[in-house]
């Protein structure tokens, strides 16, 4: 069988995205490579949502390139993404995964056991047969985050996940992903928790105004932010 090709690093040269006159994201360069949880973080607006598509290949930059492995790729084949408020389809727990491997394509003789492996895998298998709308809003994303998962990506980007979730239920979702994590799935995930960000992050990219302001490790961004506006952020103090 031919070895599937990897999706990373992912690169970032000197991107942007505009609306009309507006920067929505104004000279990115990075480097996304595996290894440990990557935590995006800034004030609402910053552009954190528009690098997380570019990522996926969701949108296209007006200006810059990015590659996935050294690839131009029009849909890079090993990321899932994750919104901040998950769509469930008008089916049962499992049908929900099921319909996600259909469409990435695995032969439907492998999807039973892929289902029941990501199901297990976020602590719902016994739900399997349960109606997906009728879930709590924390069971709702563990079951997204089985149907990203199922696929076994690459790189898996979270957009706020626990954004409007309870304490019970974000621990949940954490410690999913730490998990996801620990597998060897690289992580990049925004989030306007600090406390979260203190949590889960090996290293942070920092956005203000749709640009690149610092990237660090996360002890670094905490104890020595490099810039006025990252000592401004961690002190919890307004970035405009």
């Amino acid at each position: 069988m031919r070895e599937v090709s990897s999706d990373l690093p992912l690169r970032f040269e000197n991107v942007s995205l505009r609306s009309g006159q507006t920067a929505i994201l104004d000279d990115i360069s990075l480097s996304i490579a595996p290894g440990a949880p990557t935590l995006v973080v800034g004030p609402n607006g910053s552009g954190k949502t528009t690098l997380l598509r570019l990522c996926m290949g969701l949108a296209a930059p007006t200006q810059g390139r990015i590659t996935w492995g050294g690839r131009d790729a029009l849909r890079p084949a090993r990321l899932a993404m994750l919104f901040q408020r998950p769509v469930m389809l008008r089916r049962s727990v499992a049908d929900n995964v099921i319909y996600g491997l259909a469409k990435a394509g695995l032969p439907r003789s492998q999807r039973i056991a892929r289902m029941e492996e990501a199901l297990a895998r976020v602590g719902l298998l016994d739900l399997a047969a349960r109606p997906a709308r009728r879930l709590s809003g924390g069971e709702q994303q563990r079951v997204a985050l089985a149907r990203a998962l199922a696929r076994q990506p690459e790189l898996l980007l979270l957009d706020e996940p626990t954004a409007s979730l309870d304490p019970a239920a974000t621990r949940a979702v954490e410690d999913i992903i730490t998990m996801a994590s620990q597998s060897g799935i690289k992580i990049v995930m925004a989030s306007h928790d600090l406390g979260q960000v203190r949590r889960l992050a090996e290293n942070v990219l920092f956005l203000v105004r749709g640009r690149l302001r610092e990237r660090a490790d996360a002890a670094d961004f905490f104890d020595r932010p490099s810039t006025s506006e990252a000592a401004a952020f961690v002190r919890g103090d307004l970035v405009i």
